[in-house]
């Protein structure tokens, strides 16, 4: 069974267990407890315990834990943790460069989401794609800029940018996994910039976006709802297509069978059932 659409993906780090609470009630698709990047090196251990303590004292909690790296010392008791946690609902695998790195995390039980951030994961993206046990696909765009020698937020650079996000559609959908999940928008005070770029990644195809802000997650759905025009066109679509011709017209437009499919993912993407 595919997994449910997620367009939010909200980051809480786990060396502060008190904001998890309000980032569960952000009304984000899914909270994800981070054990990496967001807790300094000499906490890994005790925010690791607040995690385990979090999740055994509020057993109804679901999330995903981001574990730290394949060749982090800490990475194992991480994954100890999500294997035996029912709470956790799957792991983010940070700076992930081979598939055998994604089936050692795989093999805590919980669905993986591999998150490239070099040049040498991008390259491996074939084969990391197709591990049993990875859900779907995401990238960290700070990271692999760095690596490819991109300036940050320039055009030439989100040129090449462009090429990692078309790798990850591709790799996706030939694996059958779960659209991917677009890059942090690292610019909290601009929903703007945010909006824009969420609408971007919507229209490429993704599903949704990494947050690093309970702010952000409004902004990230509302750009990936259809809007009332696209959502009238669509009904009117599947009405038609009702009628079991297989080609019709709508709109003046021509109607056949990859046109209903987008109609019947707008209405998807809005929560509506296809007529």
């Amino acid at each position: 069974m595919q997994p449910a659409p997620i367009r939010s993906a909200l980051f809480v780090p786990a060396s502060r267990p008190e904001r998890i609470p309000k980032a569960l009630a952000s009304g984000a698709d899914v909270v994800i407890v981070d054990l990496e990047d967001a807790v300094e090196e000499a906490l890994k251990a005790e925010a690791r315990a607040a995690l385990d303590a979090f999740l055994g004292d509020n057993p109804q909690v679901r999330l995903l834990v981001r574990i730290n790296g394949p060749i982090h010392p800490q990475q194992a008791a991480d994954l100890e943790l999500c294997r035996r946690q029912p709470g956790v609902l799957g792991v983010v695998l940070p700076k992930v460069e081979s598939a055998v790195q994604v089936s050692l995390a795989a093999a805590a039980g919980k669905p993986v989401w591999p998150a490239v951030e070099s040049a040498v994961g991008l390259h491996a993206l074939p084969a990391i794609a197709r591990v049993p046990g990875v859900e779907r696909l995401t990238y960290g765009g700070l990271d692999l800029g760095l690596d490819l020698g991109l300036a940050a937020g320039s055009e030439s650079g989100e040129r090449i940018m462009d090429q990692v996000r078309y790798a990850l559609l591709l790799q996706s959908r030939t694996a059958r996994l779960a659209a991917p999940l677009e890059t942090i928008f690292p610019a909290i005070q601009d929903p703007s910039g945010l909006a824009r770029r969420a609408r971007q990644a919507c229209d490429m195809g993704f599903g949704g976006l990494l947050c690093i802000h309970p702010a952000q997650v409004a902004v990230v759905h509302e750009a990936f709802m259809p809007d009332a025009e696209e959502l009238a066109w669509a009904r009117r679509v599947m009405t038609a297509a009702a009628s079991g011709e297989g080609v019709f017209v709508v709109d003046g437009q021509m109607i056949d069978a990859p046109v209903v499919g987008r109609a019947r993912r707008l209405l998807a993407r809005a929560g509506q059932a296809p007529a």
